[in-house]
């Protein structure tokens, strides 16, 4: 793997400019991220990934997506159908759990069928996050379930999906955001409960899967974790819990490094993300004055983060032999029970 900061971004349209271009050839981030604002049709995106892989010099660069289904679906008709929720998943998993595992995988092949069209390898599902009654609406239905063992039965079922396909997965929020009250994009949600309950339903689905290539963190404080910092910046919650406890050794990327729920400017997130423990620095909205802050303050991948890196990208695999019209037949069949 060539020489790479440890950092994915984002663009700000549907094509780079001039200036784009040249600070990512200039910078090399690690991978790209891409949101509805990048997207179109089928050829601009193919054209969008392309150049940014193209700027950085690596065929292999990774080009993620926030493609769950329900809400947060940045491809919709034409590029791609519209998809449910995370948790009409789950509730045919209640009436029958073969089914539900089933439309689980099948759905998330079929978004590695639309996001291999277009030249994206990495999808920043499943949801992993357990909600408890009265939080957040920010997770909701983008959750499997309200137990542990269902949404960590569906994510395996979901990340499976994505990895026969040939897209890779990244499971999320890490040690979990269901018990969030605020929506970490406007402000830094606190979690209050023991730490035994954490281990009890949060960290579990976590667990489970735990040999996946990548996890992204939340922006949470668990005050009986670390009452002073988010888990994205405490080294005490990823190296004693996301590493320790959980036992997740892949890429540890950031959430969002430009969400409300941090503090400081980005050269401090980024100094306070990586000595923490994260490996790369996620940032996403494509404004070129913080992508240059960020940059300045990112150094390159190195060591045992380098490591995980080329770990992640190993992981992606030839697609299988699935016929596409035939799983887009059964999943809307499935679907059909819960709909």
């Amino acid at each position: 793997m060539s020489e790479s900061k440890a950092m994915i971004m984002g663009a700000a349209g549907t094509r780079l400019s001039a200036e784009e271009f040249a600070f990512f050839r200039n910078e090399r981030p690690w991978g790209f991220i891409l949101f509805a604002r990048n997207i179109s049709e089928p050829e601009q995106v193919r054209d969008l990934v392309a150049s940014m892989r193209d700027a950085v010099g690596r065929p292999e660069a990774p080009v993620f997506v926030d493609q769950e289904g329900g809400r947060v679906q940045r491809l919709r008709p034409p590029l791609a159908p519209n998809y449910p929720p995370a948790a009409a998943l789950g509730r045919l998993f209640a009436m029958d759990q073969r089914k539900g595992l089933r439309a689980a995988w099948l759905m998330s092949r079929l978004h590695a069928f639309d996001l291999q069209k277009l030249g994206i390898t990495a999808d920043c599902m499943p949801v992993l996050d357990v909600p408890v009654p009265g939080s957040h609406d920010v997770i909701g239905d983008r959750a499997y379930a309200h137990d542990a063992e269902t949404v960590a039965k569906l994510g395996r079922a979901a990340a499976d999906g994505l990895l026969a396909g040939g897209v890779l997965p990244v499971m999320k929020h890490v040690p979990g955001h269901g018990r969030a009250f605020a929506d970490s994009h406007k402000e830094l949600p606190r979690v209050d409960v023991s730490a035994d309950e954490l281990r009890g339903q949060d960290f579990l689905p976590f667990r489970a899967l735990n040999d996946l290539p990548m996890a992204m963190t939340a922006h949470v404080v668990y005050s009986a974790l670390d009452p002073d910092s988010p888990a994205t910046t405490s080294r005490r919650v990823v190296e004693d819990i996301i590493r320790g406890e959980i036992g997740f050794d892949g890429l540890l990327m950031s959430d969002d490094i430009s969400m409300h729920a941090l503090s400081g400017d980005f050269g401090d997130r980024v100094d306070a993300i990586l000595a923490a423990g994260c490996d790369v620095v996620l940032h996403c909205n494509g404004v070129m004055e913080e992508m240059r802050a960020v940059a300045n303050r990112t150094p390159e991948l190195a060591g045992k983060s380098r490591e995980r890196a080329g770990a992640a990208l190993l992981a992606l695999r030839t697609a299988d032999d699935t016929d596409e019209a035939a799983a887009r037949a059964e999943f809307a069949e499935h679907f059909a029970l819960v709909s």
